[in-house]
């Protein structure tokens, strides 16, 4: 059995998440009962100072990191964008420096914000992964701390959203949240756990990027050799080895969702609620959409986990 964080643990990260920014809320919004046909609760992940949640894991992460290695000269990431802005973001807090790694053809803009917060930002590789490896091979190089983007360490600051939610609203039922590396999936897996409650995760996944779909399904990791989303959040073709028995321990089910899918939930999420929704931050509203038939009539919950999209993208997928 995995050791998740206990409610201490997460209550002790939430101090340090709360010093750096409020709570985000969670609301039921009118028109998105009406399209999915149940009470449905949106954690609001997009209004966070890097407008993603992953900010909440890095906060904790680099506090403890200052605290453990006080002569640290400097921390690495790889990211598609949101890791490297929260580990951009929390090392500046934290006074260290951070370099972050990023794909060729990599948002424009969210490598805009990594740079606006402090970042040495480098370009290498065809996705992800390549990504990765390079940083991984830096951090040698230069002597820097890597920072990656799935580790049980960043699980109690991830975790403290998980708690808000299912503080103002313990009666949800299900709750859908993406799944990129699996920190998000984690830390809601973790705050259910600690807070003793019966509400089942679902994990959702593209379904060109299906990594963690087949995972589940096999009980093992299981990787894939392409991962063409343009869910970029969800970009994953090799889980984390440490994510995959946490999820097929404690997740009900992975299901997977497809690029229109994503993009119907995008536009839904800007008439129903007028937020900005990134591809994986409008994958849990996609996966309730598609099981809204078995949801009907339910309190449920969706994780918009982050708003972070280049302006041509976004208007190029409401204007069709």
């Amino acid at each position: 059995m995995t050791n998740l964080p206990t409610k201490s643990e997460i209550e002790t990260a939430a101090q340090t998440v709360y010093a750096a920014m409020p709570a985000t809320p969670q609301y039921i919004w009118p028109l998105l009962r009406v399209a999915t046909e149940t009470n449905v609760w949106v954690k609001h992940e997009n209004h966070t100072p890097i407008g993603a949640f992953k900010v909440r894991g890095g906060l904790v992460y680099m506090a403890n990191l200052r605290a453990d290695k006080p002569g640290v000269s400097g921390v690495i990431a790889a990211t598609r964008g949101n890791h490297g802005q929260s580990i951009a973001f929390a090392a500046r807090a934290n006074g260290i420096n951070a370099v972050i790694v990023v794909p060729e053809g990599n948002s424009s803009e969210k490598n805009a914000a990594m740079e606006a917060f402090g970042a040495e930002l480098l370009v290498h590789g065809h996705d992800f992964q390549a990504a990765l490896e390079y940083a991984e091979g830096l951090a040698v190089e230069r002597g820097l701390e890597m920072v990656p983007s799935y580790a049980m360490s960043l699980a109690p600051g991830v975790a403290t959203y998980g708690m808000e939610l299912l503080t103002a609203a313990p009666d949800i039922h299900t709750l859908y949240v993406p799944i990129g590396l699996g920190s998000g999936i984690t830390g809601c897996i973790a705050a259910r756990e600690a807070m003793g409650l019966k509400t089942e995760i679902v994990g959702v996944v593209a379904e060109n990027a299906p990594a963690y779909a087949l995972s589940f399904a096999k009980g093992e990791p299981v990787s894939t050799n392409r991962a063409d989303t343009f869910a970029d959040g969800l970009a994953c073709r090799v889980p984390a080895t440490d994510a995959v028995p946490v999820i097929c321990e404690y997740a009900a089910r992975v299901i997977t969702v497809s690029e229109d899918e994503i993009r119907n939930a995008m536009r839904l999420y800007y008439t129903a609620t007028h937020n900005l929704s990134e591809g994986a931050g409008a994958a849990a509203l996609a996966g309730l959409l598609q099981e809204r038939s078995i949801m009907a009539g339910k309190t449920v919950g969706v994780v918009l986990s982050g708003g972070n999209i280049d302006r041509a993208l976004y208007q190029h997928i409401l204007s069709n």
